[in-house]
Formats: C-alpha cells, sequence, structure tokens
C-alpha cells in the first residue's frame, strides 16, 4: 500500500515548487494570476447584481442572527438559570425561536437565488467559451487534442459551477461571522479574546503550509484530467483503426498509465486539502480547552459570569468555525480558479474574424483566382508551398497533384484562409482575399471533403446546412442535382429520416452524395473537391461523378487527386512536389512530356 501512494518524483518537484528548467520556469512566470482570475468571475457573476445585493442582504441577516443567538442564551443563564427567576424566561425562549426561524428561512431563501445566480453565471461562461471556440482559427484546433477541449466546456466549468454553488456564501458569511464574532468577543472580555486569537498564527502558517502544495495539485489534476479526457475522445474516434491493427493492449496501457498520473494528483490534492479540517479540529479543540480553563479560573474568581464563559465557548467555536469554513471554502475556490482560468485561457485566444470591420465583403464572384509568389510554412524551419504562382480562370477545373506532404491541401487551406500566406498574394477577381472577410470568402466557396461529415439531425437538416434559409423544395432539388433524391426517398422517413452522429446508418457513397446536394444548396462561386470519390465502390463512383460534373458547371473548381484518372478532364492540373509547382498543362500535354505526371500516371495506372 505504502508502495502504491508513493509520490512519484514529478510531483515532489510540484510540492517542493523546484527550479527545474529554463522552459518551467517561463510556463511559471506565465501562470495566471488568482486575483485576476476571481475578478473575471466576480464580473460575470454581477450581471445579475440586483438578486446578488438580496442574497448577499440575507447573508448579513443570517450572520447577526446567527451571533445574536449565543448572546441570548448567555443572558438566559445569568438572568434567569442562576438566579432562578422565571418571569421573562418563556418570553426570552419564544424570542430565540424566532430568531431560529427568520435564521432558517434567510439560509434558504439566499442558498436558493445563490443556486440560479451561480448557474447563470455558469451558463454564461459556457456559452461565451463556445461562441468564442467557433472564431477560433484552424491551427488552433489542429495543436489541440478535442477531448481536452471538450473538458474545458464541462469538467472546468462544472468545477467552477458546484464553487459558485456554495463557495460564494460560505466565504461572504464566514468574514461577516468572523468579524461579528471578534467584535462581540472583545466587547465582554479583551483577555478571553486575545487568548483565543493565539490560534490565529497558528492557523495561518499551517494553512500556508497546506495551500502552497494544493494550489499546484488542483492545476495538475485539472490538466491530467483534460489529458485523459482528450486521450478517451480520441480512442472512441479511432475504435476502427485500434481494433483493424489489435492495438487494444495498447490503448489501455496509455490510458492505465495517465490514469495514474490523475490518480497520483488527485490524491495528494485531497490529501494535502484533507490536513484542513484536521488542522481545524485540533485548534478549535485547543481554543475550547484554553477559553474553559482560563475561564473557570475567572468566574470563580468573580471576574466574569458563567454565562459569558457560555456565551465565549459557542462565540470561539463560531470564531473557528468561519476559519475552518474559509480554509475549506479556500481549497475548493483555487480547484474553481484552476478550472476557470484554463476556460479563460480559451477566452483570451485571439479569434480569426478580429477587426474585420474594415475588410470589404465579396458579393458577387466570378471565379478568376491568382496565387501570386505565394509562400507559406506551418513551421519557420520549413517551407511547405515555395514561391507559387498560378492563374486559373472563371469557370475552369483546376487539379492539384502530387506525392504526399507536396502541398496540395495546403493550396486550398490558404485559398480559403483556414492559413494566412507567409508571403505573396492570393488574388479573386483582381482583390487580395488578405482584405476580404473571412466569413464573406468562404460562403462564395463549397467543399466535398473525402471524408464526408453529417450532423446528428433529419436528412433534410444535413442538407439545408449549406444554406440555412432554404426551402424545402430547394433542399429536394438539391438532392435530385446530387443524385441524392433516389436513395433518400427510400429511407424508412425519407427526407424527415433521423441520422446518428457522422450519418451513421448509411453508407459512405450515400454520405458522399448528401454532402455533394449540401454543396448545391450552397450555390458557391468556388468548389473545392478533396478526394471526393476516393474511398467509393464503382457503381457509386459514378453516380458520385455524374453528379460532381453537374455541380462543377459554370464554377472556378479546384480538385485534390491522388487518383489521376479522376482528373484526365481538368483544363489544367497543376504537379506539385516539395512545395513547388514543377509542371502545368492539361492530361495528354502532361502525358506527352513524359515528366513527372507521366510517372506518377504510370504508377497510378499500376495500382489498379
Amino acid at each position: 500500500m505504502l508502495k502504491e501512494l508513493k509520490r512519484p518524483f514529478q510531483y515532489e518537484r510540484i510540492l517542493k515548487n523546484e527550479k527545474i528548467t529554463d522552459e518551467e520556469n517561463e510556463k511559471k512566470r506565465k501562470s495566471k494570476n488568482y486575483l485576476r482570475t476571481l475578478k473575471r468571475i466576480w464580473q460575470v457573476l454581477s450581471m445579475n447584481k440586483g438578486l446578488l445585493y438580496i442574497v448577499l442582504l440575507l447573508v448579513v441577516v443570517s450572520s447577526a442572527l446567527g451571533l445574536l443567538s449565543p448572546f441570548l442564551v448567555g443572558m438566559a443563564i445569568d438572568d434567569y438559570i442562576v438566579t432562578r427567576k422565571i418571569e421573562g424566561f418563556i418570553p426570552l425562549l419564544i424570542g430565540l425561536a424566532c430568531i431560529y426561524v427568520f435564521n432558517s428561512l434567510a439560509l434558504w431563501f439566499q442558498n436558493y437565488w445563490m443556486i440560479g445566480i451561480a448557474q447563470n453565471t455558469v451558463n454564461t461562461m459556457r456559452m461565451r467559451l463556445f461562441k468564442h471556440l467557433h472564431k477560433l482559427p484552424i491551427p488552433f484546433f489542429d495543436k489541440r487534442q478535442h477531448g481536452e477541449l471538450m473538458s474545458r466546456i464541462t469538467n472546468d466549468i462544472e468545477n467552477v459551477s458546484s464553487t459558485l454553488n456554495s463557495s460564494v456564501i460560505q466565504i461572504f458569511s464566514s468574514i461577516l461571522t468572523l468579524i461579528g464574532t471578534v467584535s462581540v468577543m472583545l466587547w465582554l472580555s479583551p483577555l478571553l479574546t486575545g487568548l483565543t486569537l493565539i490560534i490565529v498564527p497558528l492557523m495561518y502558517f499551517g494553512m500556508k503550509w497546506i495551500t502552497k502544495r494544493t494550489g499546484r495539485l488542483f492545476k495538475e489534476q485539472q490538466k491530467n484530467l483534460g489529458e485523459l479526457n482528450g486521450f478517451i475522445e480520441e480512442t472512441i474516434s479511432g475504435q476502427r483503426i485500434i481494433k483493424t491493427f489489435s492495438q487494444e493492449e495498447k490503448v489501455t496501457a496509455e490510458f492505465l498509465e495517465k490514469g495514474e498520473k490523475l490518480r497520483v494528483a488527485g490524491f495528494w490534492a485531497q490529501t494535502y486539502s484533507g490536513f484542513i479540517p484536521k488542522l481545524m479540529n485540533v485548534l478549535n479543540n485547543l481554543s475550547f480547552a484554553v477559553i474553559a480553563g482560563i475561564g473557570g479560573i475567572l468566574a470563580l474568581n468573580g471576574a466574569i459570569s458563567i454565562g459569558v464563559i457560555v456565551i465565549f465557548v459557542e462565540y470561539s467555536r463560531q470564531f473557528t468555525r468561519p476559519l475552518n469554513d474559509l480554509a475549506n471554502q479556500f481549497n475548493t475556490l483555487l480547484s474553481a480558479i484552476a478550472g476557470a482560468e484554463r476556460v479563460f485561457e480559451i477566452i483570451d485566444e485571439e479569434g480569426e474574424f478580429k477587426e474585420e470591420s474594415r475588410l470589404q465583403e465579396l458579393s458577387k464572384v466570378l471565379g478568376d483566382v491568382v496565387f501570386s509568389n505565394v509562400t507559406f510554412s506551418y513551421e519557420e524551419e520549413s517551407k511547405t508551398v515555395k514561391n507559387v504562382h498560378l492563374h486559373v480562370y472563371p469557370g475552369e477545373t483546376a487539379a492539384f497533384v502530387g506525392p504526399t506532404g507536396a502541398g496540395k491541401t495546403t493550396m486550398i487551406n490558404l485559398l480559403s484562409r483556414f492559413y494566412e500566406v507567409d508571403s505573396g498574394q492570393i488574388l479573386i477577381d483582381g482583390v487580395d482575399i488578405a482584405n476580404v472577410k473571412k466569413e464573406s470568402l468562404r460562403k462564395q466557396m463549397g467543399f466535398v471533403l473525402q471524408d464526408p461529415f453529417l450532423f446528428q439531425g433529419t436528412v433534410r437538416e444535413n442538407i439545408r446546412y449549406g444554406r440555412l434559409e432554404a426551402t424545402d423544395e430547394e433542399v429536394v432539388e438539391a438532392a435530385k442535382l446530387a443524385n441524392a433524391h433516389s436513395f433518400i426517398t427510400k429511407l424508412s422517413d425519407g427526407y424527415d429520416t433521423l441520422l446518428s452522429q457522422d450519418g451513421s446508418g448509411i453508407s459512405q457513397g450515400q454520405k458522399q452524395l448528401l454532402s455533394i446536394a449540401r454543396a448545391f444548396l450552397a450555390r458557391p462561386s468556388l468548389l473545392v473537391l478533396d478526394e471526393a470519390t476516393s474511398s467509393i465502390d464503382t457503381i457509386t463512383e459514378l453516380k458520385i461523378q455524374a453528379a460532381l460534373q453537374e455541380l462543377m458547371k459554370g464554377r472556378t473548381s479546384f480538385v485534390i487527386a491522388h487518383r489521376l484518372n479522376t482528373i484526365q478532364n481538368a483544363d489544367r492540373i497543376f504537379v506539385l512536389d516539395d512545395g513547388q509547382i514543377i509542371e502545368e498543362g492539361t492530361h495528354e500535354t502532361l502525358l506527352e512530356r513524359e515528366g513527372f505526371y507521366y510517372q506518377l500516371h504510370g504508377k497510378s495506372a499500376a495500382s489498379f
């Protein structure tokens, strides 16, 4: 058991806050400021300002009533129980009962309203995060695991939610109770108050030692949880590949490794945070013993009454209880802040549509496309596209061919401004697309990709995704043009057939026909086809090719192809290798030259 719970070296370093490497020091310097994060959470909370003030007022009332009841109990002892007077005792008991009832009502309403405020706040944060995710550029998603991003939307947000539901009221109430308790205690007996306050330095140094470790451990726990969620999402999405290559044991071992990291981080985070209530119980008992002992001596000497001792004993518990609550809630708050930081980190990422107000709209596109000395690199060390120049005229079909990594897909990514060129220009109808709003540019483009993606919903809704304002008649017409109408009508509910996520339940070819129908409905001026028939059987391929030929009529089209038989009718073929255009021409002229395309064609033909 001891061996299982032994701290790995990495957690020793986290706990000791050692300076490990320059990279880790840089990360440490960039760590977010807790106060800044709290301020941002408060800004969202204050959107419900009116109701929040009512809740805070109820907290003040309940704290005051909580302070009043022990004082009245002490009065009852001194004035009625010790003196054995019955007159006035009953009204005092009724008053105490009323105080407890009103205090309970105040607590109930403040919790009820605070839960509503917390849920509104968390919903606002979740919506801001989700909306901002759709404003982020493609490179942002390429560099991050999707499951890790999902963890921020779900786990981290939920972490903030659970904390706001309870901690905000608890912290404010504890502070008020602490101030009120100390004030009354000083008024009753400065000496006993001083003795009670002896535990404060002990608590301060104990809490400092604990929170110094828990803060970093909770961050590590959230990071490991995000990584684990990302891995889970990846393995679920890749189940077919995992089973195909019989890698179940490998992914299970990786899962156990990541799970172990999360377990160890969670174990030590909870272990150190668990010291807090133990420490507070020890200090609470110490305070009680001091007050009972010294108070008893003072009472025997007539310095104070028995009622005051009872009040002090109760107040000493009320003094340590808010300290205990603050300690526990502070620990929970650290965990919530760690989650909130991860949420705000995404919200602070610069969106791709920022400062586009001065850019122009593309209203009507003829389809004249020019790449003028375009250079681009994903990494600074190596250029993916090198000084490319090409001109595609309106209505032409241009095909990009070449070996893997030649830059074919990158050219399309640059044209759609998923990535920005390092140098050079891309012009559409003579307009530099760098001066065009991205949304306006992409509305002029239609995509039919190698792996068609369908959303959970009806067939009609998936086709309509190309143009949301389209009528049902236009959806059907688009399906007919895409040769999809006949198979749709044979489905159980026709166009209202519900598809599961990613279109499970229909064939790959049928998915592709629906994606072509979606492109028809979008009415694009520029069309991008990325190996649209690569994974389709021959009969279905003929249907898809016929639909694509219809779709390309009158549109400037860009075709990415590995199977060269699919682009023989292209007006021009651009052969890329190592990020450069090395050949250009029609299928026939390129074969006559017996160059690189000729070699590719020979390899492609040999593969059939």
